[in-house]
């Protein structure tokens, strides 16, 4: 799963992160979807994980960002008005590749150096041939 903090706002500071993909973990897991692997920079987030076959994956990433939106609102810091983007993207992965793509989350910094969300996000999308039109991909 990738999906963008709305409109792309940086507000997703570095010390927070790691309370915020726990938080993230948490719901899944009650979920019955077993967290591998959650990541990601100011803007962004992206989660390797198994997902349940007791909830549709679109209910899944509903529950997992309406919930968690709320429980960053309520963090003492800057965040009230915060809000995940409307949409996501939702690739499976073979297990074959989790250990790939488990270290390219967990260096999410240091790639978001050389490249931006939106030149991810589009490799992504032509790696795994998705049909796009780039007027409604970044709203």
């Amino acid at each position: 799963m990738i999906f963008s903090t709305k409109d792309r706002l940086p507000c997703l500071r570095r010390e927070f992160r790691p309370r915020a993909w726990a938080y993230l973990a948490g719901i899944l897991d009650k979920l019955e979807c077993h967290a591998i692997t959650v990541g990601g920079v100011e803007d962004h987030v992206h989660i390797l994980c198994n997902l349940s076959k007791k909830y549709a994956s679109m209910k899944i990433l509903e529950i997992l960002k309406k919930d968690s939106s709320k429980w960053i609102k309520r963090q003492p810091r800057d965040l009230a008005t915060f809000h995940w983007q409307d949409g996501c993207g939702l690739f499976g992965v073979s297990p074959s590749h989790f250990d790939l793509v488990r270290r390219y989350i967990l260096s999410q910094e240091e790639h978001h150096r050389r490249v931006s969300f939106q030149e991810e996000f589009l490799r992504i999308l032509k790696k795994y041939r998705v049909d796009y039109d780039e007027r409604y991909l970044w709203d």
